[in-house]
């Protein structure tokens, strides 16, 4: 099993709602909706040059926005994070059967290190981060290096996803993908090959996981 983080296992979406908020009315401008959507499942890197285009401020430095953004991300993630629905009974329920596991997320080692606290160490076998990976999402390296590490076949892995960069991804690496909305509207993709939408975590079991394989 590989599962994406924000906005899949826990609804973090806001808490960078927040974030991208404040960092770009400090700049003087308003984030634009479309630019947000944009950023969704996107890297660090990605998601600054997104925030500076829609400012029309494209000359700010990449690194400062991105540090300044972390800071203060990692804070509201210290404040607590909360669960998508179900998503907290479908993970412990995929390690009490003994799957495999890993969490493959855009987000930076040190906010997923904060994020763990609630996640739970223990939860994954393997944790592939956004700065830990030569190509982020949509670029299909994060779930190939997530199933080569658990040392299993992609195409016996189901992903778990929100986001249009994240579910492009994981078909890209060979794993089907169930594509749970959060912030997106994912609809449009239900029956695309070995894509498989559903409303929230909340009625998926491991039985049902592996019937998502092969179609």
């Amino acid at each position: 099993m590989l599962f994406d983080m924000d906005g899949t296992l826990i609804d973090s979406e806001k808490v960078w709602e927040i974030a991208l908020q404040e960092l770009a009315r400090s700049y003087g401008g308003e984030l634009s909706e479309a630019a947000r959507a944009a950023m969704v499942g996107a890297s660090m890197d990605q998601s600054m040059r997104i925030l500076h285009e829609d400012l029309g401020q494209t000359w700010r430095d990449h690194g400062a926005g991105a540090t300044a953004l972390e800071d203060r991300v990692a804070g509201l993630f210290a404040s607590g994070l909360i669960w998508r629905p179900g998503a907290m009974a479908l993970l412990a329920a995929v390690r009490a059967a003994g799957i495999p596991t890993a969490l493959v997320t855009s987000t930076r080692r040190r906010l997923v290190e904060v994020a763990l606290d609630t996640l739970g160490r223990d939860s994954f076998d393997v944790v592939v981060c956004g700065d830990e990976v030569t190509a982020n999402k949509p670029d299909p390296a994060p779930y190939r290096i997530a199933a080569d590490a658990l040392g299993v076949d992609i195409a016996a892995c189901v992903a778990i996803e929100d986001s249009l960069a994240g579910i492009a991804s994981a078909r890209a690496a060979g794993a089907a993908v169930l594509a749970v909305p959060c912030e997106l509207d994912l609809s449009h993709l239900d029956g695309e090959t070995g894509i498989h939408v559903r409303a929230t975590l909340e009625a998926v079991e491991v039985p049902h996981l592996a019937q998502f394989l092969g179609h």
